[in-house]
């Protein structure tokens, strides 16, 4: 989402929901950008587009400019607070044409008749623009703001609670910036937000359980600093993507048997323990789960069975054991498996069938007469061999909900 194009596909959808459209100066085909100054350009009526930077600017009514009032107000308020703009990108904030500035994406407000009441600030759009320096507690005036995305800069300090008024803003991309410290839960008070991306900075601790009870739609928080064990209510997100990579996440995965629209889920290179829970094969829309580089044991639950729509399954760099199944190898949609460097003593008929490499990777375990598979010291002593897994009654079924009595715990002596 950080390409104007789509940028330019997202901000009329939105708008139109609150009420607002997107038109250009002077004309222009439907849903283009028309960028820099002068009027219009490509004949049609105009709408559903975007006009960013200069131009003409059809007469503002009283509300509307005050709204650019108030805007004007915030962004000269944050340019303050930026002390560093290698590719000069502020310059062009000067003067009240709020809408004249780079970076600023304006758009026609509509009434509740559908008629148009002069401009608002719905977009700002600074990736890649290096700025470094804070947010500002201004930021909050504009309130007709959709779009907040501001990857790869160098932002830092706190986040401003006052964002918590941005009541239009649906996506916010904080994204590889130096933003350190706790989970920034002031943004979870921002009521209509379905985007979150706040991958590659420095957040540390634990994320707040609020987190998935929370109506997003995408969640991007890896490649932090974050730590302790993922909260139990994982399952009750809807989002389609959760991405938990490259942290510090400890304890299991979670056993969540809550409805997800979850397509893709990733765990890989944390510090995760205990068993893949039965609970992953209700998450039945899943195309995309990656387990790796943790520290997972036991054996892969048959409700993998359950997974008709999975395309990516890496179990790759755990401790897993036992044989692989033909429930997982059989699997319609799967077009990449990987589960090497883990401590698997034999393959199904069906897995057995499959071609080394073509997106199956079986190598650096113990399955006799494989190639590159580990010494046969390093299988002697099977990693977390006495554990036995919460699993599902038996015969499983798909969409069952009913779990069994045993817990995961060692076997007695």
């Amino acid at each position: 989402m950080e390409s104007s194009w789509l940028l330019a596909f997202l901000l009329p959808a939105i708008i139109i929901a609150t009420e607002a459209a997107f038109f250009v100066g002077g004309g222009g085909g439907g849903g283009a950008f028309q960028v820099g100054g002068g009027g219009g350009g490509g004949g049609g009526s105009g709408g559903g587009s975007v006009w960013i930077g200069g131009g003409m600017n059809p007469p503002n009514t009283t509300p509307s400019a005050s709204k650019l009032t108030k805007a004007y107000t915030a962004l000269q308020a944050w340019k303050s607070a930026i002390s560093d703009d290698p590719l000069e990108i502020l310059n062009s904030w000067v003067g009240s044409n709020v809408c004249s500035y780079k970076g600023i994406f304006c758009s026609d407000s509509l009434d509740y008749t559908g008629n148009p009441t002069g401009k608002i600030v719905a977009a700002i759009d600074l990736n890649h623009a290096n700025l470094k320096g804070t947010l500002v507690k201004e930021l909050s005036l504009l309130t007709d703001l959709s779009l907040l995305h501001l990857n790869s800069n160098r932002f830092s300090d706190e986040i401003p609670s006052s964002l918590k008024y941005l009541s239009s803003l649906t996506e916010l991309d904080l994204s590889n910036n130096n933003f350190s410290g706790q989970f920034p839960s002031q943004i979870l008070s921002i009521p209509n937000l379905r985007y979150l991306d706040l991958r590659y900075n420095s957040y540390t601790g634990e994320i707040p359980d609020e987190l998935f009870n929370r109506n997003l739609d995408a969640i991007f928080l890896n490649n932090n600093l974050f730590d302790g064990e993922i909260p139990q209510n994982l399952g009750n997100s809807p989002a389609s993507v959760v991405n938990l990579a490259n942290n510090r996440f400890t304890g299991a995965i979670p056993f969540s048997l809550s409805y997800m629209g979850i397509k893709e889920i990733l765990f890989l290179n944390n510090q995760l323990t205990g068993c893949i829970p039965d609970g992953v094969g209700m998450w039945a829309g899943l195309q995309v789960l990656d387990v790796s580089s943790n520290s997972l044991t036991g054996h892969l639950p048959d409700s993998l069975s359950c997974l008709s729509g999975i395309e990516v399954l890496n179990f790759g760099r755990n401790m897993l054991s036992g044989v692989l199944p033909d429930l997982v190898c059989s699997l319609r949609s799967l077009v990449n498996l990987t589960v090497s460097g883990n401590f698997f003593s034999g393959l199904s008929h069906g897995c057995d069938r499959l071609a080394v490499g073509g997106g199956f990777d079986f190598s650096f375990n113990c399955i006799p007469g494989r190639e590159m598979q580990r010494p046969q010291p390093d299988c002697a002593a099977v990693p977390g061999g006495g554990l036995s897994c919460l699993r599902m009654m038996k015969p499983f079924v798909c969409g069952t909900m009913v779990v069994g009595a045993e817990a995961a715990v060692s076997p007695p002596p």
